[in-house]
């Protein structure tokens, strides 16, 4: 039976060099295997990269073109855009398992030794060398570049307890303790953030991925080592902490450049997969699409945002933690309430501000505004341009045949009446105040007549949100929650987002 041919289980029986020759196993490089298993997927029209969205057409047919050509990969993009998970998803074209020979820290192939160590178990015990397999996950190894990284962490250096007990000389290549490369031979080794390795420290990967060469400490050692090297890089880091040198870049023979989610739907996808929604919440809160198109909007709201700084861009973790703070937001209201279940509410979203705050950089005039300031107003922004997609353009809703659909709404409010949305506001309370205003109901109801009780309600609330950034009505942030007036009313009095609170209305409050 030939060595292809053999399953998982009948491998891991083979404990000798002498069994595996018998099967007829080739050795294989890396770089091939990873091409060989490629090929077959593709024949097999299998998905390489499960999971990964909105790369189908530009990024994924360049990494597996790269892939064909035997390359050494160099990802770059900003931050959140799956390059590192590329490359860990890059397992999944290597063999199940390889042969091994046990003992060895390098991976030895048992027929194409490398190490000292292989070399003498190989004279000393031939066909009777035993053998260990090596699964495909072990294969991988990943290391964060930062400003402590050495040449002996990556390479290796001279151990010097290592050859007092073995009682060896310095001379002696024996007493050298191998970094991680070497110990990655026959593997997929990954350096994330490329550019933050110091320049000696990039300077000490020029022959190994040119020659195969490792230099530790003057030894002459030549280990031709078999690693498929993948870099992750920002282009940011290349003015900001560092770049990679040029003579590196030289030797990445592809460069692949990653891009952030191109639709709202891509956006979406990526998101859903990839929070985690907790199993109380699953069964407690109830959400809909626009939510999510919302959260996935205030993302791209803030990739064209003048106070977001674009080079340093904005990771898809920012609606992935969003997301999972909405649902903690409702789940929230529900726990105070002692309500079994709640629906996800427009004031909801004003709860994800702290998931906004940590994953955009400012510019100076956004520091200025105050992170908190910038996330609200990109709740806004998102709610603008969404509101069209349900809702008539309020700028010509005036030149319409049939009236303005929101006059009854604006002139309950231009009557003096102000409405404010708590944070914690029990259903029913949330439900009396929604319906409380002149128009509002009419108007879901012209334009979304389908919809169920909680579906209506949250339609109510987003038209009210909608209005108030379409500057129909006047909005206010309150610590507790929202609070709705007449625009003209709020501009000029004192208790609007203009001046200090006031409660000379309160009898007009609901």
């Amino acid at each position: 039976m030939s060595y292809s041919s053999l399953k998982s289980k009948e491998l891991l029986k083979i404990k000798t060099l002498g069994e595996l020759k018998a099967t007829g196993y080739k050795s294989k490089s890396i770089k091939q295997e990873l091409r060989d298993n490629l090929i077959e997927k593709i024949k097999e029209k299998e998905v390489v990269f499960p999971g990964i969205w909105g790369y189908e057409d530009t990024v994924i047919p360049e990494v597996e073109r790269a892939i064909l050509s035997m390359h050494h990969i160099n990802l770059l993009g900003l931050r959140g855009q799956a390059k590192t998970r590329i490359a860990r998803l890059m397992i999944n074209l290597l063999d199940e398992y390889i042969p091994v020979l046990e003992g060895s820290e390098l991976n030895d192939d048992p027929l194409q030794p490398l190490s000292r160590y292989a070399h003498d178990v190989l004279a000393e015990k031939g066909d009777e060398a035993p053998i260990a397999w090596l699964h495909r996950n072990d294969r991988y190894t990943e290391k964060l570049a930062t400003p402590d990284v050495s040449v002996a962490d990556l390479i290796g250096d001279v151990d010097p307890i290592k050859a007092a007990t073995l009682k060896l000389p310095y001379s002696d290549e024996r007493t050298i303790h191998f970094g991680l490369i070497p110990r990655s031979h026959r593997g997929i080794f990954v350096i994330n953030e490329l550019p933050d390795l110091q320049a000696r420290i990039q300077v000490s990967l020029f022959n190994i991925l040119q020659e195969g060469d490792i230099q530790i400490r003057g030894f002459k050692l030549r280990l031709p080592l078999d690693i498929q090297f993948v870099f992750t890089a920002n282009p940011e880091d290349y003015t900001n902490r560092g770049s990679i040198v040029t003579p590196l870049k030289d030797r990445i023979d592809s460069q692949i450049v990653t891009h952030y989610p191109k639709s709202l739907e891509i956006g979406k996808k990526i998101t859903l997969q990839e929070a985690i929604v907790k199993t109380e919440q699953k069964g407690m809160v109830k959400t809909n699409d626009l939510i999510t198109d919302l959260i996935e909007q205030v993302a791209m709201e803030a990739r064209e945002s003048e106070y977001v700084d674009a080079k340093s861009g904005v990771s898809a973790r920012l609606t992935i933690a969003a997301y999972e703070n909405l649902l903690s937001a409702a789940e929230r209201r529900a726990l105070l309430n002692a309500e079994k279940e709640t629906y996800v509410r427009i004031t909801d979203l004003y709860g994800v501000v702290p998931a906004i705050c940590g994953k955009v950089e400012l510019v100076y005039e956004g520091e200025v505004e105050g992170p908190v300031i910038v996330a609200q107003n990109l709740i806004g922004k998102a709610i603008r341009t969404q509101f069209l997609n349900y809702f008539p353009n309020p700028e010509k809703a005036k030149k319409q045949k049939g009236g303005n659909p929101y006059k009854k709404i604006t002139d309950w409010f231009g009557d003096g009446n102000i409405m404010d949305f708590l944070n914690e506001m029990p259903t029913r309370d949330y439900e009396n105040r929604l319906r409380a205003i002149d128009g509002l109901d009419d108007l879901v109801d012209s334009l979304h007549s389908r919809l169920s009780r909680q579906e209506k309600l949250f339609m109510m609330e987003f038209a009210l949100h909608g209005l108030a950034e379409h500057s129909l009505v006047g909005k206010k942030s309150l610590d507790t929650g929202q609070q709705f007036k007449d625009l003209l009313g709020s501009m000029f009095s004192p208790g609007s987002s203009f001046g200090e609170d006031d409660d000379d209305d309160d009898e007009d409050r609901f």
